[in-house]
């Protein structure tokens, strides 16, 4: 089957592919929220609709949690899985929003026109450009060029409580040769990226409780223990003045970087300058003698997602709170153990804590980093496919966020996952105004069919 007609039919549809990602955007599939289930269950029927009207056998799977969306289509060559995920963040706060997170707009912005709205760079638009690729192949030629299945999740975003239960249920209809995974960015602007390795996950939320209720501080300041100040000293602890982190045994497994991989991504010229710059920053503040993109990449981290305590209202009030807690978050390399950093994480903190005080800890996920071999095929099909569809070359490149659905693959269903993905580190995914370039959409559908067109056997 050849490649060109189905590009030329991908470029003359562009307008129908980002009005049917639209009607996607429109549901407020907010995963972490109970009072959006329903949308959630919206979301995947338009998904299963759209699927079976391009020849895929299609079904909605029900679990615990939000549904599941599988679907199977056949095809010569290589049985491909390809996964995504249609749960969206919440908008929070809305006030920042400069329209409905829920009406996408097509815009014009400094760069090109973007597609903005919640979910319009993580994961929907994503996942939707490679159902566009299946629809152009199916358009043109009647067939796909490889065995593809497809596999859509509606909890990414809050955790994925229902997903391992589901792959271990589920493993020989949803193992294939490769699994293809859409939900990572480019290098810089036109640079394609494939990523061969990912930072694990550890989430903890702590809670300080001291007295039984909020405190005058005029009546009760200087004798009663505060839990903010017991947080504050507590957070203060985790870094020490190198940017090292203190958690006893934290940096077991952690690799160092090889001098092949440094002299590769010294390549790669990146500039933390402008980086910082973009977001109104200039100095980078992790461990000291790293490289940016080590610190970025290949080093773990802690850090604070948010702490709450006391009055926090308009204006002044002079109380002790009786609370105080935050939320830390762990990027992991290597072969760190999420179970026992966390395992020292709690009884640091609980030594920390003087004895007319209380902890209570909540958990958020505990997730092993990931790395990917790249002898598979597919990666150097897909390099070479890439490479001819964008400016630049496609290089292989590290990310700093958490994908577990990567590492699940291998773990429960013994495959190897390719991360390709077109979002860009100005989306603001998790922010307001969240939005998708235009040209990352556009080319992100073309790239799939490049990629699979290189994986048939015709490529």
């Amino acid at each position: 089957m050849t490649l060109a007609p189905v590009l030329d039919r991908i470029d003359a549809d562009l307008d129908a592919s980002v009005e049917r990602l639209f009607t996607l955007l429109r549901v407020p599939s907010i995963s972490t929220d109970p009072a959006y289930a329903k949308d959630c269950q919206k979301a995947a029927d338009i998904l299963v609709d759209d699927l079976k009207s391009i020849g895929f056998d299609a079904s909605k799977r029900e679990t615990p949690g939000h549904p599941m969306v599988v679907a199977h289509a056949d095809g010569e060559g290589q049985h491909v899985m390809f996964y995504g995920h249609y749960d969206v963040q919440p908008v929070d706060p809305l006030e920042l929003w400069d329209n409905d997170p829920f009406d996408p707009k097509l815009e014009d912005a400094p760069k090109g026109k973007v597609i903005r709205g919640r979910g319009t760079s993580d994961d929907k638009g994503q996942l939707m450009t490679f159902v566009e690729a299946c629809r152009a192949w199916k358009a043109v030629h009647g067939s796909l060029p490889a065995k593809i299945s497809i596999f859509f999740e509606g909890e990414e975003e809050s955790g994925s409580p229902s997903l391992i239960p589901f792959m271990k249920e589920n493993a020989e209809e949803l193992t294939a040769d490769i699994a293809l995974i859409c939900d990572t960015g480019l290098y810089g602007d036109s640079t394609p990226a494939i990523i061969t390795q990912l930072r694990g996950l550890l989430g903890e939320e702590i809670k300080i409780t001291g007295p039984n209720k909020d405190l005058h501080s005029g009546m009760y300041g200087g004798l009663a223990m505060n839990p903010a100040r017991v947080l504050a000293k507590i957070i203060a602890s985790l870094h020490d003045e190198t940017g090292r982190i203190t958690l006893p045994d934290f940096y077991d497994g952690v690799p160092e970087l090889s001098n092949e991989l440094a002299a590769s991504w010294d390549d790669l010229k990146f500039d933390e300058k402008d980086f910082l710059g973009d977001v109104g920053l200039s100095l980078p503040a992790g461990e000291q003698g790293r490289r940016p993109l080590e610190m970025i990449w290949s080093r773990p981290t802690c850090e604070v997602n948010g702490m709450t305590s006391g009055y926090t209202g308009e204006g002044f009030k002079t109380v002790l709170p009786s609370e105080a807690s935050a939320k830390i978050s762990f990027r992991l390399v290597g072969r760190q153990d999420p179970l026992k950093i966390r395992e020292n994480f709690r009884k640091m903190v609980s030594d920390m804590v003087p004895e007319d005080c209380n902890v209570t800890f909540h958990d958020h996920g505990a997730s092993p980093a990931s790395q990917m071999s790249t002898t598979h095929p597919a990666f150097d099909q897909a390099r070479k496919a890439l490479t001819d569809e964008w400016p630049n070359a496609a290089t292989f490149v590290g990310c700093g966020g958490s994908i577990p659905i990567a590492g699940h693959f291998k773990k429960y269903l013994g495959m190897d996952a390719m991360l390709v993905g077109f979002g860009k580190d100005d989306d603001q995914i998790h922010s307001p105004n969240e939005k998708y370039d235009l040209s990352s959409f556009h080319k992100g559908i073309r790239s799939w069919a490049r990629i699979l067109h290189k994986m048939s056997s015709d490529g």
